[in-house]
């Protein structure tokens, strides 16, 4: 039998893990969840939600990596006891991060485009109509968006051709040490604009009576939500990297450094986009224009702002590729480990097959235009969005949860026995009922509202 690839380092594993579950939901959708649930306090409920449940979540995938040494697609059968049904989850694990990059390279293709713009200077000198005209003129051109669509597809593909260590590791490391870097030199000037002490406030004070006017259950539902959506679990690319570590470390310890470093991202994001927005008088509530109008707008009004829309986007473009990488791995591997295809072989043809299966998101937004999914308004993308963020990760980690805490699927000594292999921080046997009981119960909450506030 072919000897299975392995990562190089510790260090290798916490960067791809971490540059997986680093992405636009930490650099758009935090700071604007935060702004529009009240700042500071939603910032401490969000805190204590991602400990209560990202953790342990995050523990039972890496868990079941380690176990298994495989792909999610065979990990659950290699672990599951004889003649129990959970492996039929393999193949809708993989499914769904295909589903992921349908959407994911084009959006990312957006940014890369907006960081050459940024960097020829396309946003000086024009106004809030001209730079909102900027994006609905990217969107209504599917010859543009296809091609970015595929300059970020062929990049992804062909780092992980090179192999997990000299490709996926080496240049995610680099990636991600770039990444950081750009993350505090973005955050050092957002504090020297003027009026950046009152976004500072609202983003670090925590303010109860805006909680209160927020509404108390919104403001916990979507912190929540935030939370467990926020590291990209329940469909393997955790999951992935775990089968490819040593028994050295505790997988509850590299867990918690996983989180914190994505929740720095995170919350250094708030602390680049709070002082800005309050500086420039602009709404921290925005949505999905965030990104892509209203920072572009902001950065057109500052001194330096070419430079500093080129950093911002540059930053996001790591963010954005780190994903794309990681996810494309975790598919590569699939066909490695379950079709015994060369590494090589397995990068053409799902480069190939990425590339069409990510061309309806990007004519939803002109040639398909009209049609709309999830009601007036919508788009594909919208469509192929809710999939994953609703259905497929919140089913996932409550599929992977049950799995290591049922005597029918891998059982709570086998999970718990891995988790504490080697030094760091162990998982407590006291937690069986809360991790069997009640975080499903938690998922269960959050997907279900998910899909009544859509559809209800």
């Amino acid at each position: 039998m072919k000897k299975r690839e392995t990562l190089g380092s510790r260090l290798g594993f916490i960067l791809l893990s971490a540059g997986c579950a680093i992405g636009l939901g930490n650099v758009w959708r935090f700071p604007y969840i935060t702004g529009k649930n009240g700042g500071a306090g939603f910032v401490l409920i969000y805190l204590f939600f991602l400990i209560l449940l990202g953790l342990p979540v995050m523990t039972v995938e890496f868990s079941i990596g380690r176990a298994s040494r495989q792909n999610i697609g065979l990990s659950l059968k290699t672990l599951e006891k004889p003649g129990s049904k959970w492996h039929l989850y393999g193949p809708a694990a993989v499914a769904g991060n295909y589903l992921l990059l349908m959407f994911y390279t084009t959006i990312a293709g957006w940014i890369i485009y907006y960081f050459f713009s940024a960097s020829a200077g396309a946003f000086e000198g024009i106004d809030s109509n001209g730079i909102g005209a900027f994006f609905s003129d990217l969107t209504a051109d599917p010859v543009k968006q296809i091609s970015w669509m595929i300059i970020i597809t062929l990049l992804s593909s062909s780092i992980v051709a090179i192999g997990l260590q000299k490709g996926v590791e080496k240049i995610t490391k680099v990636m991600m040490a770039a990444l950081l870097s750009i993350v505090l030199i973005l955050t050092v000037h957002s504090f020297t604009l003027p009026g950046a002490a009152a976004g500072l406030k609202f983003y670090l004070l925590p303010d109860f009576g805006a909680l209160q006017e927020a509404g108390i259950g919104t403001v916990m539902y979507e912190a929540l939500g935030q939370a467990f959506f926020t590291l990209s679990v329940g469909i393997g690319s955790m999951s992935i990297f775990g089968s490819y570590i040593d028994d050295e470390h505790t997988l509850t310890g590299e867990s918690v450094r996983i989180i914190a470093l994505d929740t720095f991202v995170a919350f250094t994001s708030g602390l680049i986009i709070f002082p800005a927005c309050f500086s420039y008088d602009v709404s921290v509530g925005q949505g999905p224009s965030l990104l892509f109008i209203t920072l572009p707008n902001i950065f057109s009004q500052m001194a330096g702002g070419r430079i500093w829309a080129s950093l911002f986007f540059l930053f996001m473009s790591f963010a954005a590729l780190s994903t794309v990488i990681a996810v494309f791995e975790n598919i590569v591997s699939y066909y490695i480990d379950v079709r015994n295809w060369t590494r090589r072989k397995a990068c053409i043809v799902n480069f190939i097959a990425l590339t069409v299966l990510s061309l309806p998101c990007i004519l939803g937004f002109n040639v398909l235009s009209g049609f709309q999914p999830l009601g007036e308004g919508t788009n594909i993308l919208d469509l192929e969005d809710f999939l994953v963020s609703n259905i497929l990760l919140p089913l996932g980690s409550l599929i992977f949860v049950l799995f290591a805490t049922r005597k029918s699927g891998w059982g709570f000594d086998g999970f718990l026995r891995e988790a504490n292999k080697g030094n760091g921080i162990r998982f407590s046997a006291r937690l069986k009922g809360y991790l069997s009981l009640i975080i499903p119960i938690i998922i269960l909450i959050i997907m279900i509202k998910g899909i009544w506030d859509k559809f209800i």
